[in-house]
């Protein structure tokens, strides 16, 4: 499931946006516990040693019962008219479901209780029979834990025997949520009629989202990803809608006039999470590619607009590229994709049913930009490496869930440079990666990639996981050690890692052996599992100090609180510019390495192709000459360290590692750029300035700055974009966006002056947009920026009659831009309404609005006043985006006194590494604030 945020471009929307922030554990759990349940009548909760104080809840499941199997079928009441006609009633009409369910398991250690997870779920008619036996096993009662481990208990009146395998059948019912998790409801707007009679419009689905503990809100069940089984699913549903499971459907069969039931073939033996369903009145098109039948669904509009043709163009390549890597066949003859109107993540894996949002599936063609193919292919790539990394082999435990999204993050570059080279993916998605890993990793709050299991217990631990550490420098860590074993040896070691735990769960020490396994078949030096140890299971990452006049080195952890103390050292492979072998760094002690000290005088370049997870930082000589080297000819500098210096010279300012004129002198050099990755990294680091100086009287000459160094970006392309016309080079259409970014935002008058013309022309065409898909964005919001009422009303017109999904992000985004507070406030208020504003929407449009700086106290204050719905989508995003220009003592104050008033819950850890990212912006501001100043004067005088 992609989450976390990657990139300043769309892609960040969607990758990111689905972004769930990972924190730290608050409370410390105990695990292990399978010896402590008792087996006499009745059997009491697994207990602990006593303390002084009140022991935490056990929240693991004990080992003592291991699934094998489920038959689950469920029953969902979709719409009102239905629930009347077959009796059932809930208040305000609340949609509900019912169903039964029976698991199979094994018992290995005799016990009195049978734990499984339920939570809001009326469970009833316990049945524990002996298998291959008409013989029951009584019970005693069921009982709910309330303390936050969602335990249901059924205790028994005589034990089960270890070694005997047993049935639990048990009855239930619960309520279809409208929050995006579980089973839930979805709606949208079709002209077909859903049942005979129907004149309303508004379409009802069914759909699930299960990662990563919310199955047990479907049914009871062992909810833990250790806990594979296999599952046979039935569902009844009403006959004009289609069911679509994890496996093919065995047979379908019409229970009276309204519902049919559908059965599937059962299931591979998978975890709980990635179980899901949903029943629809989509459509879908079909296609087959070797053994496998895909199909992929959507609204029935979008279908017949073919708005799916570019996804059903490259999945099947892209599967096909995983199975000749991997050299393991897609597990299943089936693959369903679909495009939902409703869901929190930007895509969710399931085995053979694969959900993502409208804008991560469908790519509209003279509407989307020519870029958003970047976001489905990368998407429709993280989502398919997972049939291998996550749902054919599984992490043992959520702390480890890296080794299901770092590897499907990583793989997806090589899948989309397959299927379409073109896009340069592997370069810009490596920097933002590492990039987005840096900035998160370099805060004291940061946490390992492997966080140890106790910390890892709650459901809100579990969801603080699935953040830019996990996916980003999960993903970077993989590609520094590919880069030093040697990328073949990697692989093979990666394939007989697969195969070795086909169907199993493993933690990282299996892929260490395995990679260490084809490091020795071909007799390397590499020491695998102890060189990962210091990347995986510590905190953060080091600085390279070089010394280029006598060639000494060192690492110390980088961090932006240079109060901070560390000890950490990692043991590091390093890649020297024309140097064919790596330097290796094994400790923190100083060393004298001859291959980085200078020669005659040149300049030395470290992390090449940022293949590494470090910055480097240079004695003052050697950056010196780098910067001239860039000012005279950047040619000699790959661009994607062209694009690393800007960000190392930036980062280390903050920490105060170098001055902060230095890395503003590494931007002089973009006047004379076209190339995208150095833009788009000096661009995210004077975001940094912008945000701590838009409010003060440094934005003017920063303003003017950073004009006359766009300006030779912004003609090179004026020619194209005053046509509204894009480059064919997909990384130079990249390279225009910014343009026309960096040259509005920051006053040029041609480019504002263009952007009002082109919009204020559609404005009065009648309907006929002749902005090109790519620029849209960008022009819109600089239009509604510089307009007012009427430019903003009419986007908001675009956005409620529009039914294309690029149309209305495009539009949505725009929306954020005005400088008219009220328009920015009455938007907000727009945000509580999921009529106007999806509730899956509500976090990105909060973010966006917050973004600009005329809305920034606006949201502040208004996610105070609505904490408790405005944080049911991603409430780290939302602490994350309203604090990010907070540099004042009141400011920090203000966020102390939000996060001990308000309920936290998964974004706790965000909230206090927002208050320790304020206090170093308070810190940097007063230090630096004379610097900078005088240094824009001084360049733009």
């Amino acid at each position: 499931m992609p989450r976390g945020s990657y990139t300043s471009m769309a892609f960040a929307t969607a990758f990111i946006v689905l972004s769930i922030s990972a924190i730290a554990g608050l409370i410390t759990m105990i695990i292990l516990y399978t010896n402590q349940i008792a087996t006499m009548h009745p059997t009491p909760p697994p207990t602990l040693s006593s303390t002084t104080e009140a022991p935490p809840p056990v929240m693991r499941l004990p080992k003592n019962l291991i699934p094998e199997s489920y038959e689950v079928h469920i029953k969902p009441y979709l719409y009102p008219k239905i629930m009347e006609e077959v009796n059932v009633t809930s208040p305000n009409q609340t949609m509900l479901f019912t169903g039964n369910s029976t698991v199979h398991f094994h018992c290995v250690q005799k016990t009195g209780s049978i734990y499984l997870h339920s939570k809001n779920l009326a469970v009833s008619s316990p049945v524990v029979k002996i298998k291959n036996s008409d013989q029951k096993v009584s019970v005693f009662r069921m009982k709910h834990h309330e303390d936050g481990s969602d335990f249901l208990e059924i205790q028994l009146n005589n034990a089960l025997q270890a070694g005997y395998n047993y049935s639990l059948r048990l009855t239930f019912e619960g309520e279809i949520s409208e929050n995006l998790e579980g089973l839930y409801v979805s709606t949208y707007n079709e002209g077909v009629p859903a049942y005979e009679g129907d004149t309303n419009s508004e379409r009802f689905l069914a759909t699930t989202d299960m990662e990563p503990t919310n199955a047990r809100k479907l049914f009871p069940c062992f909810d833990e990803p250790e806990m594979k089984a296999v599952f046979e699913v039935t569902i009844t549903h009403r006959q004009q809608m289609h069911v679509l499971g994890n496996a093919e459907e065995a047979e379908s069969n019409n229970e009276g006039s309204e519902w049919t039931r559908t059965r599937f073939y059962p299931t591979p033996r998978m975890s709980t999470y990635l179980f899901a369903f949903t029943v629809s009145n989509f459509s879908f098109v079909e296609f087959k590619h070797n053994h496998v039948t895909f199909r992929i669904y959507a609204r029935p509009e979008a279908i017949t607009a073919g708005y799916t043709n570019y996804a059903a163009n490259i999945t099947g390549q892209i599967l096909e590229f995983y199975e000749t890597r991997f050299k393991i066949k897609y597990a299943l003859n089936k693959l369903d994709q679909i495009a939902l109107p409703d869901l929190n993540p930007a895509a969710m894996e399931n085995w053979g049913l694969v959900t993502y949002q409208e804008g991560g599936l469908l790519y509209e063609e003279n509407v989307s930009s020519l870029l958003h193919k970047e976001v489905i292919a990368t998407l429709i790539a993280h989502e398919l490496a997972h049939q291998w990394f996550g749902n054919l082999v599984t992490m043992k435990w959520w702390n480890q869930i890296w080794l299901n999204e770092g590897f499907a993050t990583y793989m997806s570059y090589f899948a989309v440079d397959r299927v379409e080279p073109s896009f340069k993916i592997k370069d810009t998605f490596i920097l933002s990666d590492l990039h987005t890993a840096f900035e998160e990793d370099a805060l004291a709050s940061s946490h390992p990639l492997s966080a140890p299991q106790e910390d890892v217990q709650t459901t809100y631990e579990i969801i603080e996981m699935f953040d830019a550490i996990t996916y980003s420098k999960g993903a970077i860590v993989l590609r520094m050690l590919a880069d030093a074993v040697g990328e073949e040896v990697f692989n093979n070691g990666v394939k007989m890692y697969l195969k070795a735990f086909e169907n199993e769960n493993t933690d990282q020490n299996d892929l260490w052996k395995y990679i260490q396994t084809a490091v020795d078949d071909v007799k390397g030096n590499t020491d695998v599992a102890p060189m990962m140890g210091t990347w995986t299971n510590q905190v953060g990452y080091p600085v390279i100090t070089i010394n280029t006049t006598n060639g000494e080195i060192y690492q110390k952890r980088f961090l932006f609180n240079d109060s901070a103390v560390s000890s950490l050292w990692w043991v590091v492979p390093i890649r020297v510019m024309s140097e064919p072998d790596l330097v290796w760094l094994r400790d923190n002690k100083t060393v004298t390495k001859d291959e980085v000290k200078s020669k005659n005088g040149k300049w030395i370049l470290v992390n090449v192709n940022c293949n590494g997870y470090y910055r480097v930082n240079y004695d003052p000589e050697n950056w010196e000459r780098l910067l001239t080297q860039l000012e005279t000819d950047t040619d000699p500098i790959p661009p994607i360290n062209r694009g690393q210096l800007i960000d190392d010279a930036f980062n280390l300012a903050r920490a105060k590692l170098v001055n902060v004129t230095l890395a503003l002198n590494s931007t002089r050099f973009l006047r004379n750029e076209t190339a995208y990755l150095p833009w788009e990294s000096a661009v995210r680091n004077l975001k940094y300035f912008i945000l701590m100086f838009d409010r003060s009287e440094i934005y003017g000459p920063m303003q003017a700055y950073l004009q006359q160094q766009v300006k030779g970006l912004y003609n090179f392309f004026k020619n194209d974009t005053d046509k509204s016309e894009v480059p064919s080079d997909h990384s130079l259409q990249h390279s225009q966006i910014t343009a026309i970014e960096v040259a509005c935002s920051n006053g040029l008058p041609e480019c504002q002056e263009m952007a009002k013309k082109m919009y204020a022309d559609w404005m009065e065409s009648n309907n006929t947009n002749k902005i090109h898909p790519n620029l849209r964005s960008v022009i819109y919001c600089q239009a509604v920026a510089e307009g007012g009422m009427k430019e903003w009303e009419f986007a908001w017109e675009k956005f409620q009659s529009s039914s294309k999904t690029s149309e209305k992000d495009q539009l949505r985004e725009a929306l954020s831009c005005t400088r008219k507070i009220w328009l920015l406030n009455r938007y907000l208020q727009y945000t509580l309404n999921p009529e106007k504003i999806r509730l899956m929407d509500v976090a990105s449009t909060i973010n966006y609005i917050a973004r600009n700086v005329v809305g920034q106290e606006l949201t502040w204050n208004f996610i105070r006043a609505n904490w408790d719905y405005v944080s049911q989508g991603d409430g780290a995003m939302l602490i994350e985006a309203v604090t990010r220009r907070f540099s004042t003592q009141f400011e920090l104050e203000e966020l102390e006194r939000f996060a001990t008033t308000y309920e936290m819950g998964p974004a706790t850890t965000a909230v206090y590494q927002a208050i320790e990212q304020t206090q170093v912006n308070i810190q940097w501001v007063s230090e630096n604030k004379e610097t900078i100043l005088k240094w824009f004067e001084s360049e733009t005088a």
